[in-house]
């Protein structure tokens, strides 16, 4: 069976997405505002903004940017947390149809100078807290309009709530910064009210993001995401939501950031697609926020990394939420640990769906049946018109159960990297294949395990040892909170397996550990080597970055 996949789809879930809803992301935005009108689009700190005022306000905005001589396809920058300004810049440039270049706030100067220079961003809307560090980044950039929110008056926030943002959100007072020429978002919102904005014509593939992604080699480099990618692959995660949710008002947790792929489509572009409240967290590293936020609402949906499900189970208060609503839990962005997904079952009642994909795909190429009553550790099914193979490194299809690399098919697939022919060239097969640097296998049932990246693959001896089953089964210890695993050269064995480990239970000691391990693993992939750690570096979404371990560890 050439999709071995359609036969274990749930019923009600079809093989094949329908036609796009409209050209743009901008004209579905319209109409799914004005169909949801008086629902909720987003609440932030208390602020409610329904689908009619995020309508209004990202036309203003679009309007403000198009007499401002920023035509379609000029790039703009997003540098912004989980704040209300975010949606409105974000669906306002692209109804202008300009090119989203989003920028994490936690970026360095050097980090937020060579993404503006290259993806030749011309505008940049910024929380004026990160404005120096924009300010050291602009001499070299092509930037010429910058649009600045502040905290005392954005979308006329009341001033006990600016300080409340202030102190538990950001954590510092304003910095001073040498930017002297800028225009103020609700400037920009006021001027924009005064003028008329005239739709452009943008088609399904013109571009609507520049999302910057480490990719399969560890370069940074700009995926080219079309709007007809990300409708699609709104769609095609729509359907999955459509077996367990109803038309009714809905809300979801959005802690992972708005300027990360996976919280874009699916807490974003999906919600609106849904008519599904946003409750925006600003900090989701202030867990103890966090969790009062939520208790706050009535909560159907939440979205995570295992990092962020791992850190709301391990905080007491976090067990005395309501569960009772909660209907869908979703984890990506990195691998989910089994010993979390059984937690996170028994402490709410919902099982944790995981699912899987890259920026390069828009980003979900699959995802487990929402309508699944335990976890079993795959990535599930490759959505509907979404094709995943497993192929060698000649590109030859391989045999179910077989490990290789996967390669994705789909119309979330971007066009390829920006300004960077050579890459695009590489990273896909002659039948147009993506190939995701990640290996796996695919049973007979089309259900597919990832068993980790091809580069943070371990040879010990001869035999390949992959850090997810490492790090999984080190988990399953009562005692241990987070792990890493790298490999790390041996004279003898080419490598052996280290472990990097943040303690639960102060008394953990490492004989403890070896012996644990020892139980559940082959000799080979048995951790000679442990370190107890504070804490571990991490991405923007949390995910641990092992790459961090290793450029360490050589150079020690």
């Amino acid at each position: 069976m050439s999709h071995p996949w359609l036969q274990s789809y749930p019923p009600g879930l079809a093989p094949e997405i329908g036609p796009l809803p409209a050209a743009s992301i901008g004209e579905h935005l319209v109409n799914s505002c004005n169909r949801y009108r008086t629902r909720a689009a987003c609440i932030s700190m208390g602020t409610r903004l329904s689908f009619t005022e995020l309508e209004r306000r990202s036309r203003d905005f679009a309007a403000w940017l198009q007499h401002r001589g920023l035509p379609p396809g000029t790039r703009i920058a997003l540098m912004l947390p989980n704040i209300l300004p975010f949606p409105i810049a974000l669906f306002g440039a692209l109804r202008a149809g300009l090119v989203i270049v989003n920028c994490s706030p936690l970026y360095s100067a050097r980090e937020l100078e060579a993404q503006l220079i290259d993806s030749g961003a011309e505008a940049i809307v910024i929380l004026e807290h990160f404005a120096d560090c924009l300010h050291k980044a602009l001499p070299r950039t092509r930037i010429k309009e910058i649009i600045m929110t502040g905290l005392g008056d954005q979308l006329d926030f009341p001033k006990n709530l600016a300080v409340n943002f202030t102190v538990k959100h950001i954590k510092k007072s304003v910095p001073t910064h040498g930017i002297k020429t800028y225009t103020s978002f609700n400037t920009a919102l006021k001027k924009g009210r005064e003028r008329d904005f005239t739709p452009p014509p943008i088609t399904p593939d013109d571009l609507a993001f520049l999302q910057y992604t480490g990719g399969t080699t560890g370069v940074h480099k700009a995926a080219m995401l079309t709007h007809g990618n990300l409708l699609a692959n709104m769609l095609q995660t729509n359907a999955c939501f459509d077996l367990v949710l109803d038309d009714h008002e809905h809300l979801m947790v959005t802690a992972l950031p708005l300027y990360h792929i996976f919280a874009l489509t699916v807490n974003g572009l999906l919600a609106l697609n849904r008519g599904v409240t946003s409750l925006m967290i600003a900090n989701p590293k202030d867990i103890g926020s966090l969790i009062t936020e939520m208790g706050r609402y009535p909560f159907d949906i939440i979205t995570g990394v295992n990092t962020l499900y791992n850190a709301l189970l391990n905080h007491p208060k976090f067990h005395e939420l309501d569960f009772s609503k909660l209907r869908i839990t979703v984890g990506g962005g990195m691998a989910v640990q089994k010993a979390v997904a059984e937690r996170w079952q028994a402490v709410t009642g919902c099982t944790l769906a995981q699912g899987y994909g890259l920026t390069e795909t828009s980003p979900v190429a699959s995802l487990n049946p929402l309508t699944s009553r335990s976890f079993n550790g795959s990535i599930g099914l490759p959505l509907p018109s979404t094709r995943i193979t497993i192929r060698n490194n000649e590109g030859e299809m391989l045999p179910p159960n077989a490990i290789g690399e996967l390669c994705i098919q789909g119309p979330q697939v971007m066009k390829g990297y920006w300004n960077r022919i050579d890459e695009t060239r590489e990273v896909f097969h002659a039948d147009g294949a993506l190939k995701t640097g990640d290996l796996g296998f695919q049973d007979e049932a089309g259900y597919t395990t990832i068993v980790d990246r091809k580069k943070d693959m371990i040879l010990v001896s001869g035999y390949n040892v992959y850090p997810n089953e490492v790090e999984d089964v080190v988990a399953l210890h009562p005692g241990v909170k987070e792990v890493a695993a790298i490999g790390v050269p041996h004279k003898f064995s080419g490598e052996v397996v280290k472990i990097f480990v943040i303690k639960k239970d102060p008394a953990l000691n490492q004989q403890d550990l070896m012996s644990h391990c020892r139980e559940h693993l082959a000799s080979h992939k048995v951790p000679r080597k442990i370190e107890f750690r504070e804490d571990l570096p991490r991405s923007n979404v949390g995910k641990i970055l092992r790459r961090v371990l290793r450029e360490a560890e050589n150079q020690s």
